[in-house]
Formats: structure tokens, C-alpha cells, sequence
């Protein structure tokens, strides 16, 4: 590049900002070659940047020196053009571009950097596998619709910011590097080099943080904040990630939800331009589990489970009975219309529930009269057969598909064939308007079979609910948490809890998960410390931005809306991470490879 190239006058305007009233005005626009047809006398290029395109002509009789240079061009070359802009013959007028009925006639043309072929277009719906698009996310992100998607990300977060900022709260910016104190996902590990042999952990959540600074008396924080964890590969889910951290005092769970809708109602403003009626609806934990066997449940489709129990408490059918007599659950889903699915079909589906852990899947046809065709019709008696329609809403030409066993194990894996029913009937549209619910009451508990064990069911500083503190002891399995998720279009995109606030119930529920006294003030001493000294009622709830900002975009993949997102594999293919450290880190770290 000679001196001269790297001279360049400025922008005058954007290559998406050029209109008809620009007609006559002398501009300079700078950007990236789109494309490039040479017709003989004339050259003709777009011009990019991130606001739009503009075409350019090189005319010899314009500017010869111009037109010259121009045959140098090829795709992606960065350059400076200076010209006037002009009204586009009606040959080439194009309505369908924002810029469509104007181009630049190019007196000046400074090419400022050439450019390799790149491994892909630069355009929207491109068939080229995701790997190397993340090689080259650089690449990637000049593309319109990933643009797009940052573009929505950025408005985003300035609605938030906004939001609480109206609401009087306040944005604090909480450790990154902070002690390590597991309880459910792995921690990522940052070895000290000055105090040999010790650690400090990348935040799972500024859980703890956000706690002490109630103590502090800084009664409304929020924060826009970068989470780690260290989690087994999973397709949909990114080591690092962001949330809208949030937390509040002196409230109860009334105050979250309605700062919490305030914001979304906001977002569906601003974003969809749509109108959000509040309050949304409510569910708690047994009713969402019970009716869609999902703790997310999808409202877009109407497909609902129905609890069979009260239908079969007289059975002589023997898989119902020994699962009523267990204290188990018999759930039924309807899907309308598919009484001719074949016996292929039916196997596959039966497959399908097996994979997830159901020791089969009950199917019937439903005939004219209400009669039943299925392999178990038999087993039962009349009257059961006719409760069995009645309850579940059945008609002629329906399919019913049944399944017993452990109420929670098998009420999600209906609920994983009701989302598959609603896939193969299509009954989530393009434009199937969005559903917004809270699910509350969770069980403060889950038992887990391999550690024979209670875990938090989402952390050890949630609170019980006040009238199940008694049951802390003696039935533990019994007691609901003040605890809530926020779920749109079946994706849980927050959770949060009141929290316990009180050392002695903190110590309770610490027992109660068979934490040590000892690993109790290893662990959270500081915690539980702070709370001595006057900690007000106090509650949160955070986001997950990523997924919240993909289902704003109309995206599949939080990738898409993440400007340099890991692999499902956690791995980042541009830049070779994680990688190999030099052997002299390792050893000023303390750290010796097994």
C-alpha cells in the first residue's frame, strides 16, 4: 500500500443513508465491495456497510482515472469513493433497496485494503456449515441478519438499562474473580500465582454478591453481567454467558413480578411492537406439570395432558393399578385427528418415549360410538372406556396416547411427546402469537437417586415457603420453594426466589441438603456472617439475556445472537480456545499436567 493509499477522505453519509433528496450533493462514502459487474464501459459496485448498500458507477467519461482504478476491485476490498450522487436510470431503478433509486457516479476511488477470497458470501441464506462460519465469525458478522441480531442485542440492553434505571436502581458492577463455592454446575478454576496452590472461581451467577449488597442497604441493584460454568456439553448452551442480574428489598414476590412484566412489557413494545397484557398468566409448579408435563411449558398449542387417576382408581387392569397404588400417576394426551396413524407411526412414537426412559407407550383409536381400538381395550371395562373419552375430550377419528409410572419422570416425558405431537401437526405457526407465563411454587427440594440426596432445586439460599418451614425435617420432599421462572414460548428465560434472609433458617436449609456446619462456614461464612448484622427481606431474579435476545431475533440458536460464541463442544474455532499454555505459566502457577 503506498502513502498515498493510506490518505482517504472521511464519510460524508452511510451506504444505506443516500436518498432521492441527495440528488446533485458531492459524498464520500467508505465500505466494503459487495459485488463487482464490469459491463465493458461501465463498472458497477455496491458498496457495504453496517447501515446498508449504495451502488457506485465508474463511467470512463465521469472519470477515467476513476474507472481505471475501478477494474482493480474485487469483493470485500475496503475502499473510499468520492462522487455525486445521481438518480438511477429506470433500467436499473431498484425499489426493493432502501437506496434503490440512487447511485453515486465515482470521481475518486482510494482502495484502502485488498482482501483474500473469502470462504463464504457475505449474504443471508448461505449453505455453509456452521463451523467454518465460526472460523470466521469476523467474516460472519458482516452479514446483514447477524448484524441484525447484535444490532437488536445492543437495543436491548439500552431498554434495560433505561428500565431500572427509571426504577431507581442501581448498577453495580459485582467480582469476576471470586471463591469457589460449588453446588450444582462445575466451576471454572483461575490458579493463583501469588498465593501458591490456591484458587479463585469465575462467577456462576453473582448469587452471593447480590446478597450482601441487600446487607449494605442497597436496596435495588441490577447488572448486566457475564456468568461462567463449566457444564457437560450440551447442544444449546455457551460456558460463558450474560444475565440481567436483578435484586430488590424490603418486597415480596408480588414486587418482582411486576417489575419484571414492566420490563417485558417494554421489550414487546419496542422489539415486536406488540402490546403485552398483564398480569400474565400464572401457573405453579404442579399445574404446569400436571397439564403440559413441563416445568416450560409451550402455550402456543392447545394440547393439554390429562391426569387419568380418579378414571382408573377401580381397575383390575394391572399397570394402572400397582402405579395408583404406588402413588403414581396415569396421564393422557389427546392428539386430535390421528386416529388413522399407522401402526409404523405408532411404533415410532412408542421409540420415541422409550429412548426418554417409559417402559412403553399405551395408544387407542377412537371409533364411531366412542368405541376403543388398542391392544389393552380389553383389560378394560365399559364404564372405564367411557370416562376415559369423557375425561380426555375425546371424538371419532382422535388418538390416545396414555402413560403411567413416577408422577414427575413421567409427566415430562409426555410432555416431551406433547411438544413432539405438536411438531409433526404443525401447530406452531410462524406467526403463533408469543405466550409469556410465570411457573411458581417449585419444590424447594429434588432428590437425586445416584447421591441418595436432596439438592436445591435452584440454589441453598432460596426460601421455603413460610407455612412449610415445619415440614423442613420431618418431610422435606413436601415443601415448596418462593421460587419462580418466567417462560416465553417454552424456554425459561429467568428464574429467581425470595431469599432466605435469616442465619437459623439458612442453617436449617443448609441441613436439610446435608451441608456440614464445618462445609457450611467453609463455603458461605461471609455470608451467613453478613446476615448477623441486620439483613432485610430481600429477593431477585435474573435473565438469561442470551435466550432472550435469540427469541427476540426469531432465532434458533443463542450462537446467532452471540458476537463470538463457542461450539456446543465449548471450543472457539477462530482463535484456537481453550489451548496449550507455555510450560513457564505453568510452573509460576504452581500447576504440573497429569
Amino acid at each position: 500500500m503506498t502513502t498515498k493509499e493510506l490518505h482517504f477522505n472521511k464519510r460524508t453519509h452511510t451506504c444505506g443513508e443516500l436518498r432521492e433528496n441527495n440528488i446533485g450533493q458531492s459524498v464520500v462514502l467508505n465500505g466494503w465491495v459487495d459485488t463487482r459487474r464490469d459491463l465493458g464501459g461501465l463498472i458497477f459496485i455496491e458498496v457495504r456497510d453496517r447501515y446498508g448498500i449504495t451502488q457506485v458507477v465508474f463511467e470512463p467519461s465521469f472519470s477515467e482515472e476513476a474507472h481505471n482504478h475501478a477494474k482493480e476491485l474485487r469483493s470485500e476490498f475496503v475502499v473510499s469513493i468520492e462522487g455525486t450522487v445521481r438518480k438511477r436510470p429506470p433500467e436499473t431503478d431498484n425499489p426493493a433497496l432502501p437506496t434503490g433509486h440512487i447511485d453515486v457516479m465515482a470521481s475518486k476511488l482510494v482502495i484502502l485494503n485488498h482482501a483474500k477470497t473469502v470462504p463464504f458470501p457475505i449474504k443471508d441464506k448461505i449453505d455453509t456449515s456452521e463451523d467454518v462460519r465460526l472460523k470466521y465469525r469476523y467474516l460472519d458478522l458482516r452479514r446483514p441478519s447477524v448484524q441484525k441480531n447484535l444490532l437488536l442485542r445492543h437495543k436491548m440492553y439500552q431498554l434495560t438499562r433505561k428500565y431500572f434505571d427509571e426504577n431507581n436502581f442501581v448498577e453495580v458492577e459485582t467480582p469476576v474473580l471470586m471463591k469457589s463455592t460449588p453446588e450444582g454446575a462445575r466451576d471454572y478454576l483461575v490458579p493463583s500465582r501469588i498465593h501458591k496452590g490456591k484458587f479463585y472461581a469465575l462467577p456462576q451467577s453473582p448469587q452471593t454478591y447480590k446478597q450482601l449488597l441487600m446487607v449494605s442497604g442497597m436496596d435495588r441493584y441490577f447488572q448486566i453481567v457475564k456468568c461462567f460454568r463449566d457444564e457437560d456439553l450440551r447442544a444449546d448452551r455457551q460456558p460463558e454467558f450474560t444475565q440481567i442480574d436483578v435484586e430488590m428489598s424490603f418486597i415480596d414476590q408480588e414486587d418482582i413480578f411486576q417489575m419484571v412484566e414492566g420490563l417485558m412489557k417494554i421489550f414487546y413494545k419496542e422489539v415486536w411492537n406488540s402490546e403485552l397484557q398483564v398480569p400474565i398468566p400464572r401457573y405453579t409448579f404442579d399445574e404446569a406439570m400436571e397439564k403440559y408435563g413441563s416445568d416450560k411449558p409451550d402455550l402456543r398449542f392447545d394440547l393439554e395432558l390429562v391426569t387419568l387417576n380418579k378414571v382408573f382408581s377401580q381397575t383390575a387392569f394391572k399397570v394402572f393399578k400397582d402405579q395408583i397404588d404406588a402413588s403414581g400417576i396415569i396421564t393422557g394426551l389427546l392428539a386430535p385427528g390421528c386416529g388413522d396413524y399407522t401402526r409404523n407411526q405408532l411404533d415410532v412414537l412408542t421409540d420415541f418415549v422409550k429412548k426418554l426412559g417409559a417402559g412403553g407407550l399405551i395408544w387407542m383409536r377412537v371409533k364411531e360410538g366412542g368405541e376403543l381400538e388398542a391392544p389393552i381395550a380389553k383389560f378394560l371395562s365399559d364404564e372405564e372406556k367411557k370416562n376415559l373419552v369423557f375425561e380426555i375430550h375425546a371424538k371419532p377419528g382422535d388418538l390416545i396416547f396414555i402413560l403411567s409410572g413416577n408422577r414427575i419422570k413421567t409427566l415430562n416425558i409426555m410432555g416431551m411427546l406433547r411438544l413432539e405431537m405438536a411438531r409433526r401437526l404443525e401447530l406452531i405457526k410462524s406467526d403463533s402469537a408469543p405466550k409469556l407465563l410465570w411457573v411458581t411454587d417449585f419444590p424447594l427440594f429434588e432428590w437425586d437417586e445416584e447421591t441418595k440426596r436432596f439438592y436445591a432445586m435452584h440454589h441453598p439460599f432460596t426460601s421455603p415457603r413460610l407455612e412449610d418451614i415445619k415440614l423442613m425435617d420431618s418431610h422435606p420432599e413436601r415443601v415448596k420453594a418462593r421460587a419462580y421462572d418466567l417462560v416465553l414460548n417454552g424456554s425459561e428465560i429467568a428464574g429467581g426466589s425470595i431469599r432466605i434472609h435469616d442465619s437459623h433458617l439458612q442453617s436449617k436449609m443448609f441441613k436439610a441438603l446435608g451441608i456440614s456446619h464445618e462445609e457450611a462456614e467453609h463455603k458461605f461464612g461471609f455470608l451467613m456472617n453478613a446476615f448477623k448484622y441486620g439483613a432485610p427481606p430481600h429477593g431477585g431474579i435474573a435473565f438469561g439475556f442470551d435466550r432472550l435476545a435469540m427469541i427476540f431475533a426469531g432465532e434458533n440458536s443463542i450462537r446467532e445472537v452471540i458476537a463470538f460464541p463457542k461450539t456446543a463442544s465449548a471450543v472457539s474455532l477462530m482463535d484456537d480456545s481453550p489451548s496449550q499454555v507455555d510450560e513457564t505459566q505453568l510452573k509460576e502457577l504452581h500447576i504440573k499436567i497429569r
